[in-house]
């Protein structure tokens, strides 16, 4: 696979792979637990909220400025920090006896992410060179990402229901002193201090900014999206994100390069990134609903008939990798995205009893399209600045990804909710039942029980008749929820198609790979777009690599 000092490049690989493996499994493996975790802590819904959203928020906030302090202070020092960290909080999480010891680990676990993260592409960037070697090493990269995410529910899933909910996070210390052993001896420190000094106040906009966003997001379907908190929440996050903006064009020394955004490939490879993101975070949030809520399967189960997805990813993403470098990101970008909205957009066929042989058509053809348009994304927002700011790029890219999954998951659930409650309400109107009976119907159902309590007295056909009421009525509204997302990620394929760069990378230049020019035609001739670096090359100095 790769031709020059293999044995470091391939050990480089798979330690960075494993890091990234155990910080996105996170995202989704918790959520196969929350059940145990709540008898466990006799905890109340807001209580398993805050589970996910402390490792979701701190995560999502802290990101670009990992990225920033890789490249001033090394980035394979703060991805060994960050591994520590991570490592940390895992095993905390693991052996919390009270439910704030717990959220404050998955705290730590978030920061500990927020610092390995974006260290991972970036090495990768300074270890590979040349472009289709690199092209091949983000494919993997990316592949492990999408695996992570799918293999989530089958893992957490097996995991808690044979060593109960403790074992999904010690799983991570084995990976992660692993990780960090082979790190430690195998990975070639690199940085671009010169010039350079921390940016803190973009760092603390950036925070402000972001955090009051995620937040705002995540807590919407709680709190209700017009509140007085959730919109002064949504107020900060524009104010600190606009003053964000106005501070970084103005900083000698910025933690976010917004001249990049002007070369397209860029701005639409970080677009998309969210785009995909808010489409794959929330199927696999309403599958395993769908699944386990609708269906009646276990856990486990559930998430052994999400292996369609993962599979075709695994499969996938390496080839991805591999067009991505001989022909560009373009193709299979568009390619990927369109497959992908349209299975979210066939999955508004399935009803609550179908059988699962008429399901898993439909989450091939997803896994077959993330795996076509992770890796080639990767590729054409890293080969689209220098190698000095790889850091920069990466969290960049992480950072839209996470908060694109963010609002996918709190923007569709939002919609799920008020679909699922309307039709369920109307539903109700239609069968004979005491008024305090139809209220703990909705109450109960809206917390996702497939029991009623209250209905034990009823006859057995208004039984059978409320089941079948609360499962049509989620299956409603998850099919507004697909037909959103589905159509969110076929916008996103257009934007692939019309702003990313055609064409295979450029060969290096003096023995660094350089930003790849974009090409518009103009009266019939190809001419170089200028890039960020060429009117102000001291913005772009060459990385130093001890």
């Amino acid at each position: 696979m790769f031709k020059e000092d293999r044995r470091v490049k391939l050990l480089t690989l798979w330690a960075m792979a494993f890091a990234l493996f155990m910080a996105m499994l996170d995202n989704t493996v918790i959520n196969v637990a929350l059940p145990q975790i709540q008898l466990h802590f006799n905890s109340g819904v807001s209580g398993l909220q805050w589970i996910i959203d402390a490792y979701t928020l701190v995560f999502a906030s802290f990101m670009l400025s990992g990225g920033t302090l890789g490249d001033i202070y090394g980035r394979k020092r703060l991805f060994l920090i960050g591994l520590v960290v991570f490592t940390g909080g895992s095993l905390l999480a693991g052996l919390s006896t009270t439910l704030s010891m717990l959220i404050a680990a998955r705290a730590l676990q978030g920061l500990g992410a927020a610092a390995l993260m974006p260290g991972t592409l970036s090495i990768l960037t300074n270890t590979f060179p040349d472009p289709r070697e690199r092209a091949q090493a983000i494919g993997i990269w990316a592949g492990v990402s999408g695996i992570a995410l799918a293999a989530g529910p089958i893992i957490g899933g097996g995991l808690v229901d044979t060593l109960g909910w403790q074992s999904i996070f010690f799983l991570n210390v084995p990976i992660g002193v692993v990780a960090f052993i082979v790190a430690t001896m195998v990975v070639r420190e690199s940085k671009n201090p010169e010039g350079r000094h921390l940016d803190l106040p973009g760092q603390i906009l950036a925070i402000i900014g972001l955090g009051s966003l995620t937040y705002a997001l995540i807590e919407a379907n709680a709190k209700g999206w017009t509140s007085p908190l959730i919109l002064s929440l949504f107020g900060i996050a524009a104010v600190g994100l606009s003053l964000f903006v106005w501070v970084e064009s103005r900083s000698t020394s910025p933690m976010l390069q917004l001249k990049f955004f002007r070369n397209r490939t860029f701005a639409a490879a970080n677009l998309d990134a969210a785009i995909v993101s808010f489409g794959m975070f929330g199927i696999i949030f309403f599958l395993s609903l769908f699944f386990q809520n609708v269906q009646g399967y276990s856990a486990f189960e559930a998430g052994v008939r999400q292996l369609p997805a993962t599979l075709a990813i695994i499969v996938t993403a390496p080839l991805a990798g591999q067009i991505a470098g001989r022909i560009g990101s373009r193709v299979p970008m568009t390619v990927g995205m369109t497959l992908m909205g349209t299975s979210l957009l066939l999955m508004t066929t399935i009803d609550a009893g179908d059988a699962y042989m008429s399901i898993w058509p439909f989450l091939t053809m997803m896994g077959i399209g993330m795996g076509l348009v992770m890796t080639p994304m990767t590729a054409a927002v890293m080969s689209s600045v220098p190698p000095a700011r790889a850091g920069m790029a990466s969290a960049t890219s992480s950072a839209n990804r996470e908060v694109g999954g963010v609002f996918g998951i709190a923007f569709l659930g939002a919609i799920v909710t008020h679909f699922f409650t309307s039709e369920l309400t109307s539903s109700l109107a239609k069968i004979p039942l005491p008024d305090g009976v139809r209220a703990q119907v909705l109450a109960i159902a809206s917390r996702g029980a497939r029991e009623q309590s209250g209905a034990g007295q009823l006859p057995a056909k208004v039984v059978q008749q409320l089941h079948v009421a609360v499962d049509n009525a989620f299956v409603h509204g998850m099919h507004i929820g697909l037909t959103v997302a589905g159509l969110t990620v076929l916008g996103g394929a257009i934007v692939a198609f019309l702003f990313v760069k055609h064409g295979a990378p450029v060969v290096v230049h003096e023995g660094l790979p350089q930003p790849q020019p974009e090409l518009e035609p103009q009266a019939g001739l190809e001419t170089q777009r200028e890039t960020p670096c060429d009117d102000e090359p001291q913005l772009c100095p060459e990385p130093v690599i001890d």
